[in-house]
């Protein structure tokens, strides 16, 4: 893909398509980015890269908050019923999207969101909560206890200890929560394809949009680029704090 996409397209039709271009051009990524159709819009990949952005990163902070905030709840102030709460949440994880579809739709109707970007990160909050939920929760059962009960005696308040005492000694498993949240909401198509309107329609429908558009010529080097292009922002996460990776993973596997 990457090598093709700097071939211009007279290259590709002659086959060999794991050889370096005899001619090397960017005019494929140019074109993917700012120029190309997309469906029946002449505006290239970049506002939908943009809306995807736009919907990822308040999706993912949201979540992950939301997610360290239970697990600290569910593992340092139990309370009754705590363990059904949990139990709930990590059911969530297993709820395949399609059967949620037609309810996500009428709550978003009836809040007057449908169609909006502020429905797709509600929407992949929700969804995400019991899988951060998860990791924190497991991460938050194997750190002490009694700093937490040293820090209620000398006068610490709830979001005291949490701020103060878990968030900084979580690192790790937000670094988890971050890469697993952002490469599942930014590689959806579903819910950006059933809940998403002209304005707010994001990249992996875009790029769908692009490839299977069926008027003109198909310019294969054009689609490569932006497949490449799509995929390009879960691969720098994964090459920025990869290395924290499987540590966070790790972190709270081994009790004793």
């Amino acid at each position: 893909m990457l090598v093709n996409s700097f071939k211009p397209l007279s290259e590709i039709r002659q086959g060999n398509m794991l050889a370096l271009p005899n001619e090397w051009t960017s005019y494929a990524w140019y074109s993917a980015w700012a120029h190309t159709h997309v469906g029946l819009n002449h505006s290239g990949l970049k506002p939908y890269f943009i809306n995807s952005i736009v919907m990822v990163v308040p999706a993912v902070i949201i979540s992950t908050f939301l997610g360290a905030l239970n697990g600290y709840v569910l593992t340092k102030w139990q309370f009754k019923g705590s363990g059904i709460v949990f139990g709930l949440l990590l059911l969530s994880c297993f709820i395949p999207f399609q059967i949620v579809l037609i309810p996500m739709a009428r709550v978003l109707g009836i809040l007057g969101l449908a169609g909006t970007t502020s429905g797709l990160v509600m929407i992949h909050v929700i969804y995400g909560l019991g899988f951060t939920t998860l990791f924190f929760r497991n991460f938050y059962a194997s750190y002490p206890t009694e700093l937490v009960r040293a820090a209620q005696i000398d006068g610490a308040n709830f979001f005291q200890i949490f701020f103060k005492i878990l968030i900084p000694g979580s690192i790790p498993i937000i670094v988890v929560t971050i890469i697993w949240q952002f490469t599942n909401v930014w590689n959806d198509f579903l819910f950006g394809v059933s809940f998403s309107d002209f304005n707010s329609i994001p990249m992996t429908v875009a790029l769908n949009n692009l490839v299977v558009s069926s008027h003109g010529v198909k310019e294969y080097n054009v689609h490569f680029a932006g497949a490449l292009l799509a995929g390009l922002p879960t691969l720098i996460v994964y090459i920025v704090s990869g290395r924290y990776f499987l540590r966070g993973l790790m972190a709270g596997a081994v009790k004793g």
